[in-house]
């Protein structure tokens, strides 16, 4: 399993503007547009997928996370970008049963045509970006330290640091680690 570190986007950017289908049963299979998420506090989208080793590691945590986070008002989005022609395991299917095994509760959208997945500049799985009520990104990378094998506990420290800073109103440190983990699945052509 080759690593691949996320691309940082710039902090401030605004978040990009997406329309994707989400495969989360809890939600219906509706379309979720970004211009219509409500959030005074702020937005997460994380861009994961079923079958990275990087993402399993983290998949009960970060439901815990999403359910702590959503309840303080905090809208959580996933996005499954990988091409699932190639890596099945991805298909809007499967996501569909891993979105209902881990009892996520929140969208968990299919990005088909990969198109938002280059406008966040996503490199991997997982890779996080956390924007402000203004849609202004705050903070961009790893959940934790831990990874598959490096017997670190996952406790999600790094995102839920930033996240607690930005709900308290308070300043977000700029000094941000990189995600790790399998590189996003491209469709080849």
């Amino acid at each position: 399993m080759p690593a691949v570190e996320s691309n940082m986007l710039e902090l401030g950017t605004v978040m990009p503007a997406f329309h994707l289908q989400n495969t989360n049963p809890e939600f219906g299979g509706a379309e979720v547009d970004s211009s219509s998420l409500a959030s005074d506090e702020g937005v997460l989208i994380a861009f994961i997928c079923n079958h990275c080793p990087f993402v399993v590691h983290i998949k009960d945590a970060f439901a815990a996370f999403a359910k702590d986070y959503t309840e303080q008002g905090l809208t959580v989005i996933a996005i499954s970008s990988n091409d699932p022609a190639n890596y099945p395991a991805d298909s809007p299917e499967q996501m569909s049963r891993d979105a209902g095994s881990y009892k996520y509760q929140f969208p968990y959208l299919f990005d088909e045509s990969q198109q938002t997945a280059r406008d966040f500049l996503a490199a991997c799985t997982p890779d996080f970006y956390l924007f402000n009520a203004d849609r202004q990104l705050v903070y961009r990378g790893q959940f934790d330290d831990s990874r598959p094998g490096n017997s670190i506990p996952v406790t999600g420290n790094d995102l839920r640091c930033a996240a607690d800073a930005l709900l308290a109103g308070k300043p977000i440190s700029s000094n941000q680690k990189p995600s790790i983990g399998c590189s996003i699945k491209w469709k080849s052509g």
